[in-house]
């Protein structure tokens, strides 16, 4: 999951099931490379078209454009259908990212939503490929054409590498946190897979050539260090992550749980326990929490007015995602996701049933 920003990360375009749209500022960096080396290609196959050869590869540009959008927008609607909160879509210089809120993810869920990228571009170098027999060699439409066709059937392929931050590396992922039941250690092992895939391409880039006694192309060396640099430093915050969760998952959330007292929001102030030291966190008619009672704001209540103000008028009310789904043995990963994520000060575990054992407070960690 990428966090989402409050800084809007280029152009809006367009929603895509409510989630914006965005071209990245970086993208159009990545269009004016690919137009002044892919000019030059054209323009050696097509020498008739002269300067107009750069414009077929600004077409080029854009053919690709569609191709990170179509791969983004599967992630996006794979991950909507799967109860994910999206909350952007961008093309940008790596590529893209689409960034949702997957806190309820399960390793199938994980796997379904990596697999449907690599999956969108394979559709759609089978559709350049169609596109490709209705042309003919030397022709405008066949360049492009072949062009649209080799970079989504490459862009599939390379994305299920089995290392993250790689679409692949997501499978990876899913597959050892089905085994072993720790996304943790499945975010290490994909971590390391992605650190692995940069030694082969490394190799595959420069050893191999080497090792044949050929010389060092540039291009290949300033391959290596765009997709080699964006890949290790991928990986090395995978293993990151993957690191402080394990962390957390020695930890019981039972280790910092403050018992409370619940009582309705929309009762009287007559029914509050008596001072006991406990919290005291209001509910609403399904019994979800609301909010914790604020004794500044009870202090500023006459006594005689208690049975007829409501409780909620003196809660301190919280958004929805303070409450947990969790019990007090279970670790401490999705109260600690869930402080960061949404800036919580505290959060209130829950167990499905609807019992409330305590809060954790954000200060106390």
């Amino acid at each position: 999951m990428t966090a989402p920003s409050t800084k809007a990360p280029g152009w809006r375009i367009g929603r895509l099931a409510g989630a914006p749209v965005y071209i990245g500022r970086s993208w159009f960096l990545v269009a004016g490379v690919i137009i002044v080396l892919f000019g030059p290609v054209v323009r050696n196959v097509l020498p008739d078209l002269g300067a107009s050869a750069y414009v077929v590869a600004g077409a080029f540009a854009i053919l690709l454009l569609v191709s990170v959008l179509v791969h983004e927008a599967a992630h996006a609607l794979v991950g909507q259908a799967c109860g994910y909160q999206v909350s952007r879509v961008v093309a940008d210089f790596w590529g893209g990212h689409t960034a949702y809120d997957s806190r309820d993810s399960t390793p199938g869920r994980s796997a379904l939503v990596a697999i449907s990228g690599p999956l969108a571009n394979a559709a759609l170098a089978g559709v350049g490929w169609l596109w490709l027999q209705q042309t003919h060699t030397g022709t405008i439409a066949f360049m492009l054409a072949a062009g649209f066709t080799w970079a989504n059937a490459f862009v599939a392929a390379f994305n299920l590498l089995p290392g993250l931050p790689l679409d692949g590396g997501f499978l990876v992922d899913s597959l050892v946190w089905k085994l072993t039941g720790s996304r943790a250690l499945g975010m290490i092992v994909a971590g390391w897979s992605g650190r692995l895939v940069v030694v082969a391409v490394a190799w595959w880039l420069i050893g191999r050539p080497w090792m044949s006694g050929q010389e060092f192309q540039l291009t290949s060396v300033l391959w290596l260090a765009i997709l080699g640099g964006f890949l290790w430093f991928g990986a090395s915050d995978a293993i990151k992550v993957g690191q402080a969760r394990q962390r957390l998952e020695s930890v019981r959330v039972h280790d910092y749980l403050t018992p409370v007292v619940t009582v309705p929001a929309d009762g009287p102030l007559t029914q509050l326990p008596p001072p006991v030291g406990q919290l005291v966190v209001g509910t609403d008619p399904a019994g979800q929490p609301v909010g914790v009672l604020d004794p500044a704001a009870l202090g500023t209540v006459p006594r005689e007015a208690w049975p007829t103000t409501p409780v909620s008028a003196v809660l301190q009310h919280l958004p929805p995602a303070w409450v947990v789904a969790g019990a007090p043995d279970d670790d401490m990963t999705e109260v600690v996701i869930a402080i960061q994520s949404d800036r919580l000060p505290l959060v209130a575990v829950r167990d499905p049933s609807g019992h409330v054992h305590g809060v954790i407070r954000a200060s106390d960690l």
